[in-house]
């Protein structure tokens, strides 16, 4: 099983930064301890070194059950480290689940190719011989249609390629979405009703 999460500071004051840096190491030590796997692919990090933002990928069992006591707010209660007439003793982090888009791959077998006679100028060819060719990729309903040559062989070929054109776009569509939602949790961190508290310095739980 895979999951991909993200802990965020939501923008927040560099107390979140501080807060998200160390529940990080708590997070990855707790999944240890359940036989799961937390590698960290991608950090954002603040002028001063503290983690803004974190994306982990978490490969193990059961890591739905384990994300429950986790996912949503986290609150760490605590008098400012860096601020020590600042009032304020509540710092929240967010964590949440990124549905990741799986990887399209073209493979031969879910193609459904159509010929069918070519359109527009060309004279009696066009008229008479069936060389245009439609791919159809079954597993998204999208397709693509090759009618450049008088080879149909040479109309699959180029039918086939343009497919491959059409699903990496969908493919870098989906990317750019997962990375939209990741910068729309830096704004939906919730201020209140949170997953797991933790207290003082120390981080206890």
């Amino acid at each position: 099983m895979e999951v991909y999460i993200q802990l965020s500071s939501g923008k927040g004051p560099k107390e979140c930064d501080f807060f998200l840096t160390h529940v990080l190491g708590i997070f990855q030590k707790e999944a240890f301890k359940k036989q799961i796997q937390v590698t960290v692919i991608d950090e954002d990090k603040s002028g001063s070194g503290l983690i803004q933002s974190a994306v982990c990928k978490l490969t193990g069992v059961d890591i739905d059950v384990f994300l429950q006591s986790w996912k949503g707010s986290l609150l760490w209660i605590c008098e400012s480290p860096f601020r020590s007439s600042h009032k304020r003793k509540n710092w929240f982090i967010g964590l949440f689940v990124i549905t990741k888009e799986k990887e399209i791959i073209l493979l031969e077998k879910d193609i459904l190719y159509q010929v069918m006679r070519s359109s527009g100028a060309g004279g009696q060819h066009v008229n008479k011989v069936s060389s245009a060719v439609r791919a159809l990729h079954m597993p998204t309903g999208i397709t693509s249609v090759a009618m450049d040559t008088r080879s149909q062989l040479q109309n699959k070929k180029l039918a086939k390629d343009r497919l491959a054109q059409k699903l990496m776009q969908l493919q870098n569509q989906s990317a750019q979405h997962d990375i939209d939602k990741q910068w729309q949790n830096h704004a939906e961190i919730q201020r209140g009703n949170p997953t797991r508290v933790f207290k003082g310095i120390h981080f206890k739980s």
